[in-house]
């Protein structure tokens, strides 16, 4: 039984360490200066927006809205790239926030968007919570900041296939 249980641990060992290239190589999130932080998508446009809503509610955050930006200038006869917001988030930890600045209500819900470049590349792109909590200087809520970058990190991964 021992042996057994020594000879799975050591084939789940060499698994994790065969993954090592393959999660070096994941590309990695890039952060502007204006607090935007933006992850690469392994997968088409379409995919992209699926996963990210399935994620979400696989994680029981609600989905508030989405919104076709690239619909809304077609309308306007303004021609965009492919664009789409989905707007999300989770009210017991989302209002904390406005609790410590009501303005914070101006960046939540959770927003990310998802865009096509003119390369064909698949992005998506969310604010960063650390910029967000000093824009509004929420200096009282470090754990729930740092839940929220968590999350959202999570969210963007499961949706770029990253």
């Amino acid at each position: 039984m021992l042996n057994r249980s020594f000879a799975a641990a050591l084939i789940f060992a060499g698994s994790l360490i065969s993954l090592q290239p393959a999660l070096a190589a994941a590309p990695q999130p890039v952060v502007a200066a204006d607090g935007v932080i933006r992850l690469k998508s392994a997968n088409s446009f379409d995919d992209t927006v699926a996963r990210l809503k399935a994620d979400v509610a696989a994680k029981g955050i609600r989905l508030f809205d989405q919104i076709d930006q690239s619909g809304l200038g077609a309308q306007a006869d303004l021609k965009i790239g492919r664009s789409t917001l989905v707007i999300f988030g989770n009210p017991p930890l989302g209002v904390q926030f406005l609790q410590s600045n009501p303005y914070a209500g101006l960046d939540w819900p959770v927003r990310m968007l998802v865009t096509q470049d003119a390369d064909g590349a698949v992005w998506v792109a969310w604010s960063d919570f650390d910029f967000i909590a000093k824009r509004y200087r929420i200096n009282d809520k470090p754990a729930q900041i740092k839940m929220a970058d968590e999350v959202a990190a999570s969210i963007a991964a499961a949706a770029t296939g990253n």
